[in-house]
Protein backbone atom coordinates (compact mmCIF):
# COMPACT_ATOMS: atom_id res chain seq x y z
CA UNK A 1 0.00 0.00 0.00
CA UNK A 2 1.25 3.28 -0.89
CA UNK A 3 1.47 5.94 1.59
CA UNK A 4 0.27 9.57 1.22
CA UNK A 5 3.81 11.28 1.20
CA UNK A 6 4.71 9.54 -1.91
CA UNK A 7 0.92 9.45 -3.82
CA UNK A 8 0.32 11.42 -6.53
CA UNK A 9 -2.44 14.40 -6.31
CA UNK A 10 -4.62 12.68 -8.70
CA UNK A 11 -4.45 9.44 -6.36
CA UNK A 12 -5.15 11.16 -2.95
CA UNK A 13 -7.91 12.99 -4.65
CA UNK A 14 -9.40 9.76 -5.68
CA UNK A 15 -8.90 8.54 -1.53
CA UNK A 16 -10.40 11.90 -0.83
CA UNK A 17 -13.24 12.04 -3.08
CA UNK A 18 -13.81 8.17 -1.55
CA UNK A 19 -14.11 9.50 1.79
CA UNK A 20 -10.91 9.45 3.41
CA UNK A 21 -10.19 12.44 5.49
CA UNK A 22 -6.66 11.87 5.76
CA UNK A 23 -6.10 11.79 2.40
CA UNK A 24 -8.39 15.12 2.27
CA UNK A 25 -6.01 16.48 5.15
CA UNK A 26 -2.99 15.78 3.65
CA UNK A 27 -4.19 17.37 0.19
CA UNK A 28 -5.12 20.48 2.07
CA UNK A 29 -1.43 20.78 3.42
CA UNK A 30 0.52 19.95 0.94
CA UNK A 31 -0.88 23.33 -1.15
CA UNK A 32 -1.43 25.43 2.25
CA UNK A 33 2.08 26.93 0.43
CA UNK A 34 0.59 27.12 -3.10
CA UNK A 35 -2.45 29.23 -0.70
CA UNK A 36 0.06 31.61 0.97
CA UNK A 37 2.18 32.33 -2.17
CA UNK A 38 -1.32 32.94 -4.06
CA UNK A 39 -2.75 35.28 -1.20
CA UNK A 40 0.65 37.24 -0.83
CA UNK A 41 0.21 39.97 -3.31
CA UNK A 42 -3.38 41.30 -2.45
CA UNK A 43 -5.11 43.57 0.13
CA UNK A 44 -8.22 42.84 1.40
CA UNK A 45 -10.00 46.10 2.16
CA UNK A 46 -10.92 46.15 6.16
CA UNK A 47 -9.17 42.74 6.96
CA UNK A 48 -5.93 41.31 7.48
CA UNK A 49 -3.72 38.67 5.57
CA UNK A 50 -5.14 35.84 8.10
CA UNK A 51 -8.40 36.56 6.21
CA UNK A 52 -7.37 35.82 2.73
CA UNK A 53 -5.68 33.10 3.31
CA UNK A 54 -9.00 31.72 5.12
CA UNK A 55 -10.58 32.79 1.64
CA UNK A 56 -7.98 30.88 -0.43
CA UNK A 57 -8.20 27.99 1.87
CA UNK A 58 -11.89 27.33 1.38
CA UNK A 59 -11.25 28.07 -2.61
CA UNK A 60 -8.92 25.19 -2.13
CA UNK A 61 -11.36 22.25 -0.07
CA UNK A 62 -13.86 23.21 -2.98
CA UNK A 63 -11.11 22.60 -5.12
CA UNK A 64 -10.33 19.27 -3.23
CA UNK A 65 -14.54 18.86 -3.55
CA UNK A 66 -15.25 19.71 -7.11
CA UNK A 67 -11.98 18.27 -9.02
CA UNK A 68 -12.73 16.51 -11.91
CA UNK A 69 -10.06 14.30 -13.41
CA UNK A 70 -12.23 13.98 -16.81
CA UNK A 71 -11.65 17.33 -17.61
CA UNK A 72 -8.37 16.76 -18.77
CA UNK A 73 -6.57 19.25 -16.43
CA UNK A 74 -4.15 18.70 -13.19
CA UNK A 75 -5.37 19.00 -9.72
CA UNK A 76 -2.98 21.77 -9.28
CA UNK A 77 -3.96 23.78 -12.10
CA UNK A 78 -7.59 23.28 -10.73
CA UNK A 79 -6.76 23.48 -7.46
CA UNK A 80 -4.72 27.02 -8.06
CA UNK A 81 -7.68 28.58 -10.15
CA UNK A 82 -10.34 27.57 -7.43
CA UNK A 83 -7.80 29.29 -4.93
CA UNK A 84 -7.33 32.61 -6.73
CA UNK A 85 -11.07 33.10 -7.90
CA UNK A 86 -11.95 32.79 -4.15
CA UNK A 87 -9.30 35.25 -3.39
CA UNK A 88 -10.66 37.65 -6.14
CA UNK A 89 -14.27 37.05 -5.08
CA UNK A 90 -13.70 38.11 -1.45
CA UNK A 91 -11.55 40.96 -2.40
CA UNK A 92 -14.63 42.12 -4.92
CA UNK A 93 -16.43 41.51 -2.14
CA UNK A 94 -14.52 43.73 0.59
CA UNK A 95 -14.59 46.95 -2.18
CA UNK A 96 -18.27 47.02 -3.14
CA UNK A 97 -18.86 48.50 0.10
CA UNK A 98 -16.42 50.93 -0.44
CA UNK A 99 -17.51 53.79 -2.40
CA UNK A 100 -20.87 54.26 -0.45
CA UNK A 101 -20.42 57.54 1.07
CA UNK A 102 -19.61 58.95 -2.23
CA UNK A 103 -23.22 57.80 -3.16
CA UNK A 104 -24.83 60.29 -0.96
CA UNK A 105 -26.57 63.17 -2.22
CA UNK A 106 -27.95 66.82 -1.22
CA UNK A 107 -31.63 66.58 -1.38
CA UNK A 108 -33.93 69.31 -2.93
CA UNK A 109 -36.83 68.06 -0.53
CA UNK A 110 -34.96 68.98 2.58
CA UNK A 111 -37.34 71.48 4.88
CA UNK A 112 -35.11 74.63 3.25
CA UNK A 113 -36.65 73.52 0.02
CA UNK A 114 -40.50 71.88 0.64
CA UNK A 115 -42.57 73.99 2.29
CA UNK A 116 -45.01 71.35 3.14
CA UNK A 117 -42.50 69.71 5.16
CA UNK A 118 -42.12 73.00 7.21
CA UNK A 119 -45.82 73.13 7.55
CA UNK A 120 -46.71 69.55 8.86
CA UNK A 121 -43.55 68.38 10.96
CA UNK A 122 -44.73 70.47 13.39
CA UNK A 123 -41.71 72.47 14.48
CA UNK A 124 -43.18 75.57 12.56
CA UNK A 125 -46.57 75.94 14.62
CA UNK A 126 -46.31 79.80 14.81
CA UNK A 127 -47.43 81.89 11.86
CA UNK A 128 -44.76 84.54 12.29
CA UNK A 129 -41.94 81.36 12.38
CA UNK A 130 -43.73 80.81 9.21
CA UNK A 131 -43.73 84.00 7.31
CA UNK A 132 -39.56 84.05 8.62
CA UNK A 133 -38.78 80.56 7.04
CA UNK A 134 -40.59 80.95 3.63
CA UNK A 135 -38.90 84.42 3.93
CA UNK A 136 -35.24 82.42 4.23
CA UNK A 137 -36.30 80.06 1.70
CA UNK A 138 -36.77 82.87 -0.89
CA UNK A 139 -33.53 84.80 0.12
CA UNK A 140 -31.39 81.17 0.06
CA UNK A 141 -33.06 80.79 -3.43
CA UNK A 142 -32.27 84.09 -4.62
CA UNK A 143 -28.47 83.63 -3.43
CA UNK A 144 -28.30 80.01 -5.22
CA UNK A 145 -29.48 81.99 -8.30
CA UNK A 146 -27.25 84.80 -8.69
CA UNK A 147 -24.71 81.82 -8.51
CA UNK A 148 -26.87 79.90 -11.51
CA UNK A 149 -26.96 80.12 -15.08
CA UNK A 150 -29.43 81.34 -16.64
CA UNK A 151 -30.28 77.80 -17.91
CA UNK A 152 -29.73 76.32 -14.22
CA UNK A 153 -31.93 78.67 -12.88
CA UNK A 154 -34.69 77.67 -15.32
CA UNK A 155 -33.96 74.04 -14.49
CA UNK A 156 -34.13 74.94 -10.28
CA UNK A 157 -37.38 76.54 -11.08
CA UNK A 158 -39.19 73.76 -12.79
CA UNK A 159 -38.03 71.08 -10.62
CA UNK A 160 -38.92 73.05 -7.40
CA UNK A 161 -41.96 73.38 -9.37
CA UNK A 162 -42.49 69.50 -9.30
CA UNK A 163 -41.71 68.84 -12.83
CA UNK A 164 -39.57 65.70 -13.64
CA UNK A 165 -36.16 65.65 -15.13
CA UNK A 166 -38.50 64.75 -18.43
CA UNK A 167 -40.86 67.44 -17.95
CA UNK A 168 -38.04 69.68 -17.99
CA UNK A 169 -36.25 68.44 -20.78
CA UNK A 170 -39.57 69.19 -23.06
CA UNK A 171 -39.97 72.45 -21.95
CA UNK A 172 -36.37 73.59 -22.11
CA UNK A 173 -36.20 71.64 -25.40
CA UNK A 174 -32.86 69.60 -24.44
CA UNK A 175 -31.65 66.21 -23.69
CA UNK A 176 -32.55 64.42 -20.63
CA UNK A 177 -29.22 63.86 -19.85
CA UNK A 178 -28.43 67.82 -19.80
CA UNK A 179 -31.09 68.70 -17.07
CA UNK A 180 -29.49 66.02 -15.00
CA UNK A 181 -26.00 67.59 -15.68
CA UNK A 182 -27.73 70.96 -14.76
CA UNK A 183 -29.40 69.38 -11.54
CA UNK A 184 -26.07 68.01 -10.47
CA UNK A 185 -24.17 71.12 -11.23
CA UNK A 186 -26.72 73.39 -9.07
CA UNK A 187 -26.18 70.81 -5.82
CA UNK A 188 -22.60 71.10 -6.29
CA UNK A 189 -23.12 75.09 -6.36
CA UNK A 190 -25.49 74.83 -3.08
CA UNK A 191 -23.47 72.51 -1.40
Amino acid sequence: METPITAADEELWAKASAGDLFSEEFLAERYVRLVRITARPYFLVGGDSEDLLQEGMIGLLSAIRQYDPERDTTFKTFAETCVRNRIYTAIKSALRSKHTPLNGYISFESPQFDESQTRTSGVLTDPEAIILAKERVSEVLEAAKSSLSAMESKVLQLYLDGCSYDEIAKILGKPEKSVDNAIQRIRRKLT
